[in-house]
């Protein structure tokens, strides 16, 4: 019964990461862009060109967005560095031991940047009322909505894309600790 209900939820959740990290690689590819264009405009400036307006603030937020695009792929398809030389000459077992272990280290990883990025979100939404946040662990309201300098784009935007990550990150975290459990009472890890 177990194993038919994790294939299904596993399913899904490929489904999701792998939208996910598509999402991410469109960001990086609109960045490398925006990248070209600003360099060329900047070097014809003699020809009437310029910069883009607000090029590094569009880099810094798409990465940064990206990368939380691209954790739960990496996440559910063990992407994340590990030492296999030495891994791979013990007994299959410790071998998927060893993988439920470094699962769950993620996963508490994944909880703890799930929380401190919710804790940042709260600093920057300006919107709510203080029932609502309290009862959301968002914290008071902040003064004013931060937003960035050259473009002023609300923060609270691309921390908000951040969050979805970091979200879905944790929910893959948590399921790939389920997935090495089965892994482990089977005495042999599967192909991620």
């Amino acid at each position: 019964m177990a194993r038919p209900a994790q294939a299904r939820v596993g399913r899904i959740i490929e489904h999701l990461s792998r939208w996910t990290a598509y999402g991410g690689g469109l960001i990086l590819m609109g960045i490398a862009l925006t990248t070209v264009l600003s360099i060329t405009g900047r070097a014809l400036t003699g020809a009437g060109l310029g910069p883009i307006r607000g090029d590094y603030e569009i880099v810094e937020m798409g990465c940064a967005v990206a990368v939380f695009g691209f954790l739960p792929w990496c996440q559910l398809r063990r992407g994340h560095v590990t030492v296999d030389i030495f891994i791979s000459t013990l007994p299959d077992r410790v071998q998927a031991v060893l993988g439920l272990i470094g699962d769950l280290l993620l996963t508490c990883a994944a909880f703890v940047i799930l929380w401190r990025l919710w804790l940042g979100f709260g600093e920057k939404f300006p919107f709510g009322s203080d029932a609502m946040r309290d009862w959301l662990g968002m914290g008071a309201k902040p003064f004013f909505a931060e937003s960035t300098y050259e473009l002023e784009i609300p923060l609270w935007i691309p921390f908000g894309l951040c969050v979805i990550g970091a979200a879905l990150f944790f929910v893959v975290a948590l399921f790939t600790v389920w997935r090495s459990l089965g892994w482990v009472i089977d005495g042999k890890e599967q192909p991620a």
